[in-house]
């Protein structure tokens, strides 16, 4: 390895300041720092464990299940790095929960989003493997998603993501004084028509990490703007964090039973 200047493998980890002991199992992973007291007000309790640039973690418990949050910024960069720093201290599940934007006509502001796979438009994801490699979800977390929206009464959308390093040309938005981007007036359009349910920045790559590393990951986004009928509003912005807690809690449950049942995988034939 060139260069000894500091050590990424250190046991507290460069970026994200963590220990092995500090954080669960699973870690729910907002962008926006702030966000963190949003979704950590669902637990039973919860103690600050870092705090160093966008990345601030907490871990507490719900119903008993531990359970930990890491914010991520914007972007694929900084989600990679605390997917990465995540792993090293024993994180085996990831959520990403955050916002998006929705591109299907029937999707409402405030409705939820759940990943079943992504759209490789961010550059992070790039670093690590071929670029025809997919970014899938996890199918134990999904399930644990679908199960939680289902349980808390939220409507709900499944499908693929597109996940890009850009907010404004990368997703089809003009820039400073009206610049537009070779192909930003047909975007929308096209991954619309590909059947395409939304826009955001970090769920490509945080799949595409936890598969290369056997890990686990989903996403879930509450809809803040449909860009096609271009309605706006910042609602419902707790429902993603209240999915993505009891999603933990009831993929705790689900190891508990693969575990008494002596399988690996959790399978129609097992029941919470």
């Amino acid at each position: 390895m060139p260069g000894d200047s500091e050590d990424p493998n250190a046991d507290v980890q460069y970026h994200l300041e963590v220990a092995p002991d500090d954080v669960a199992d699973t870690v729910l992973l907002p962008g926006n720092p702030e966000r963190l007291e949003k979704i950590v007000a669902h637990w039973d309790g919860h103690e600050v464990i870092a705090h160093h640039r966008e990345y601030r973690t907490a871990t507490g418990t719900y119903e008993g299940t531990p359970i930990s949050v890491t914010s991520t910024g914007i972007g694929s960069p900084s989600a990679a790095i605390a997917v990465e720093e995540l792993a090293r201290v024993g994180v085996d599940t990831f959520v990403r929960v955050g916002s998006c934007g929705a591109i299907q006509p029937e999707m409402d502001v405030g409705d939820l989003v759940i990943t079943t796979g992504a759209v490789r438009q961010e550059g992070t994801s790039d670093e690590y493997v071929r670029e025809d490699y997919p970014a899938t979800a996890d199918y134990e977390v999904v399930s644990a998603l679908v199960a939680a929206a289902e349980r808390l009464g939220y409507d709900y959308h499944t499908g693929i993501t597109m996940s890009a390093d850009s907010f404004y040309a990368g997703q089809g938005r003009p820039g400073f004084d009206g610049f537009e981007a070779a192909g930003s007036d047909r975007l929308v359009d096209d991954l619309g028509e590909a059947n395409v349910k939304n826009i955001e920045m970090e769920a490509s790559a945080i799949l595409t990490l936890a598969t290369l590393y056997g890990l686990r990951a989903g996403a879930v986004c509450t809809v803040y703007a449909n860009r096609e009928t271009g309605e706006f509003r910042t609602e419902g912005e707790s429902r993603a964090a209240e999915t993505a807690t009891l999603a933990t809690h009831l993929l705790a449950r689900m190891d508990e039973v693969k575990r008494e049942a002596g399988v690996d995988r959790w399978h129609a034939g097992l029941s919470l």
